[in-house]
């Protein structure tokens, strides 16, 4: 299966790359995980104007099912991420991709878009951080799959 997380923005801090580099080496052995990063619309300063060409970055990127990720999405636990993958691969989806927005969110067209949209709970998190969360979850999704004791 091939996984990618399509994300607005580049990483900074070396600690995050660091753990984002770790999640990518665990996954290797489960999937194809790739992290494609879209240009943030700097110059860009009315807000809904540069979510939406963030959106159309975004959207070139994506193939196959494409879960949005948004702080007013659907609220799943870990093994319901497994499984949401899981139904996916076995109605014969190869692909998925995830999708982090940029600091004004996800455009309208991304979501729509989306398959699902997906939310982490209701505080907000660093974009950063965020992409590490979501490597990790996404790595346990598999764990959980294979019956490893990563998940507990």
């Amino acid at each position: 299966m091939k996984v990618k997380l399509v994300c607005v923005g580049k990483i900074k801090e070396k600690y995050f790359i660091d753990a984002i580099s770790e999640y990518q080496k665990r996954l290797s052995r489960f999937c194809d995980f790739k992290i494609i990063e879209v240009d943030e619309s700097s110059s860009i300063t009315n807000v809904s104007k540069k979510s939406e060409a963030e959106g159309k970055s975004i959207l070139e990127k994506c193939s196959g099912v494409v879960v949005a990720l948004d702080g007013k999405g659907k609220q799943l636990s870990s093994t319901e991420i497994a499984d949401y993958i899981e139904c996916k691969k076995n109605q014969g989806q190869s692909e998925i991709t995830f999708v982090i927005g940029g600091s004004n969110g996800l455009s309208d067209a991304v979501k729509n878009r989306a398959d699902l949209v997906l939310s982490f709970g209701k505080i907000t998190y660093p974009h950063q951080l965020f992409r590490v969360l979501l490597s990790e979850q996404i790595y346990r999704a598999f764990t959980i799959l294979e019956n490893l004791p990563y998940h507990k």
